[in-house]
């Protein structure tokens, strides 16, 4: 939003409040914090923010109009050589604006500071350790790398980022993925500006907030200097001794998670006008994106399609049938090229006619052809999960867009940049949270990404024992829905000795022949079915005259991915998913069943997870069969406790053995 103001008649009362704050000093760096050895609080960390500092004020030019300047500076100790990275720092800047100016980021004051004999030696940054660098034609980045970084080393710099875009402020993170021993952040926002603070994670802020005394000095268009004070809100978030941001098993995106602080701009209220609301809601985003020439003008454009999709529907009338036909067609002739994004580069036109565009021209291209067959389509805004969720109804919430059909009152999403997918099967880093279906009109409503869809892994093995504990036998495997999407997007290009190598390797040695499989690469709606014989010297244990197996041989599971005694983050299975193994064991001759595992059926409280497990014998046959159910694809952390303690009980009972007696 850049606001030229007219000053008439404005003068505001302000008081002076003096907020306190830590008293750390950039260049000030003591000895005590190079000769520290360890963070006093997590022994494992690498690296620790000593301190971090921000703050954001206005600037105002009368040609520019306003400017929000934020300043974050930075103190890191150094403890061991994993910690290294910590010396390199980028800071992302926008550059994509039609509107305003593009943003800037200048670094200063960075130093490495070390202890040499005693005494404290600094080395400045140089021009060579400092770059920028264009990712796309929305961002650039900013990069220093400090110079002579050691183990004990103390590192700190400063950076200020200016940007006219003053809807949102940069976001400010308290915490990151090794401990900050002390982070603060003030903002000093005028009167006529109302912004919404928004904090995610689970850090608690302490906030001190006050009306303090603000001023501007400019020149007017008489060139006239101008000193204008108003009255502003000074707001101090603060937090001390953050917990490093560790990674657990079964995280989305972690970043969801991390203790952070954003603005949104409300609303203003300037003298001697009506106050003016910027907040938005999701239809308003709607409407703005869809107007934009990159956007709605491309998903226009269809008239070149025309022939092709008659030509490729040429006597197909059923429309499960003429659907499938028409992303088949895109998804074979189009080739991604990487970029994400929601608006087009090249255009949808030359896309085409090259073959090869982003995210946007592809999924565009397939809108325009279903429509063109008689669909109801539309485009579906969606933020993959490195991209985070979106915290706000904004436009830079999104960073991806896929394509929905309407057949029967029943809606399909569909993906055609990637060669896998299916009719609700999508790119595992799309299933994050909740898409927004757009429409020309500005209307907008909420898409569940999130499957509902059991996938599964069926497991059918045949094993003949020997006396001297090996074994031979016949492997089957089926994959369904994301399972063999997984799969194909995982190794469909892969050499098949390579695979096989890989796959021997996972269970534990076994020695593999007469490997096939059916469905890889074609017929992509059907199963994945892999078959092979297998031998193995190494899956069961001789004691004394007794032979030891584990009921499900190279699949049991041993450690709990559930460690950690409190967990904040929710755990995320990202679908359904149904396993399912059903073992027939051979008993060698010579040999009877001593003792078997007892059978097992549990489930947790509140029905996410389910498990079985029911081991029978008759003859010189061992029948195991094992079920392990996820019915939802995201589970709250309050449930953490009981599915740790079902996690643990489920292993223990999958490393019970089989316990056959030579007689």
């Amino acid at each position: 939003m850049k606001r030229i103001i007219t000053f008439f008649g404005l003068f505001i009362l302000f008081s002076s409040v003096k907020i306190k704050g830590q008293n750390f000093e950039i260049g000030k760096v003591s000895i005590a914090e190079l000769k520290e050895k360890q963070h006093p609080r997590d022994t494992s960390a690498v690296a620790a923010i000593l301190f971090k500092n921000g703050k954001t004020n206005f600037d105002y030019n009368r040609d520019r109009g306003f400017t929000a300047i934020t300043q974050v500076t930075i103190r890191i100790k150094i403890y061991k050589k994993e910690g290294y990275d910590w010396a390199n720092f980028t800071v992302p800047y926008y550059v994509g604006y039609e509107n305003y100016s593009d943003d800037i980021v200048e670094f200063s004051s960075a130093a490495t500071y070390n202890l040499v004999n005693g005494s404290i030696v600094k080395t400045k940054l140089n021009n060579e350790g400092s770059f920028k660098k264009n990712v796309n034609k929305y961002w650039n980045e900013a990069t220093i790398t400090l110079p002579n970084v050691k183990e004990g080393s103390v590192i700190e710099f400063k950076y200020v980022l200016k940007t006219e875009n003053i809807v949102k402020f940069p976001a400010f993170y308290f915490q990151e993925k090794i401990p900050v021993n002390s982070a603060e952040y003030t903002t000093n926002i005028p009167s006529f500006f109302t912004y919404k603070p928004i904090q995610i994670g689970y850090i608690d802020l302490k906030v001190d907030s006050k009306v303090a005394g603000g001023s501007f000095s400019f020149d007017n268009e008489y060139h006239q200097s101008v000193n204008l004070t108003f009255s502003q809100l000074k707001s101090n978030y603060s937090a001390e001794n953050i917990p490093a941001l560790k990674e657990e098993s079964f995280v989305d995106n972690i970043q969801n998670y991390q203790s952070a602080l954003y603005h949104e701009l409300e609303k203003t209220n300037f003298p001697e006008e009506k106050e003016k609301n910027y907040s938005k809601d999701w239809d308003g985003v709607a409407k703005t994106i869809y107007a934009d020439k990159d956007f709605g003008k491309e998903l226009e454009e269809s008239s070149y399609l025309l022939n092709d999709v008659k030509l490729i529907l040429k006597g197909i009338d059923s429309k499960e049938e003429r659907l499938a036909v028409v992303f088949k067609f895109v998804q074979d002739r189009m080739h991604w090229n990487n970029d994400n994004g929601y608006y087009t580069d090249k255009g949808v036109k030359q896309a085409y006619s090259a073959r090869i565009g982003n995210v946007a021209e592809i999924n565009f291209i397939l809108i325009s052809m279903l429509k063109l067959a008689g669909f109801e389509a539309s485009p579906v805004l969606v933020s993959t999960k490195e991209h985070g969720k979106p915290v706000f109804p904004n436009r830079t919430g999104f960073n991806y867009v896929i394509a929905s059909v309407v057949i029967d009152e029943k809606q399909i999403l569909l993906d055609a940049s990637h060669k896998y997918t299916t009719q609700n099967i999508l790119p595992l880093n799309v299933l994050n949270w909740k898409g927004r279906l757009i429409k020309q009109e500005g209307i907008s409503q909420e898409v569940e990404l999130v499957p509902t869809n059991t996938s599964s892994e069926n497991y059918t093995l045949m094993v003949k024992l020997d006396k001297a504990g090996g074994m031979e036998g016949k492997f089957r495997l089926y994959l369904t829905n994301y399972e063999a999407y997984n799969f194909r997007d995982k190794y469909a290009e892969m050499d098949t000795d390579n695979y096989l190598e890989k796959l021997e390797n996972d269970l534990n040695g076994v020695r593999i022949q007469g490997y096939t499989i059916d469905n890889k690469k074609t017929n992509l709606t059907e199963p994945i079915v892999q078959s092979f014989t297998f031998t193995s010297n190494n899956h069961a244990e001789i004691i004394g005259d007794k032979i030891y197996i584990n009921p499900i041989l190279f699949f049991t599971e041993s450690h709990n991915p559930f460690i950690q005694e409190k967990r904040e983050m929710s755990i995320y299975f990202g679908y359904p998913k149904l396993e399912k193994y059903s073992i027939s064991y051979e008993i060698p001759e010579g040999y009877v069943v001593e003792s078997l595992p007892k059978t097992i059926k549990m489930t947790t409280d509140s029905k996410e997870m389910f498990f079985s497990m029911n081991v029978v014998s008759q003859d010189n046959r061992i029948q195991v069969m094992l079920t392990k159910e996820i019915n939802v694809a995201l589970v709250s952390p309050d449930f953490y406790g009981s599915i740790k303690e079902f996690y643990q009980k489920m292993i223990e009972k999958q490393n019970e053995k089989i316990v056959l007696k030579r007689i």
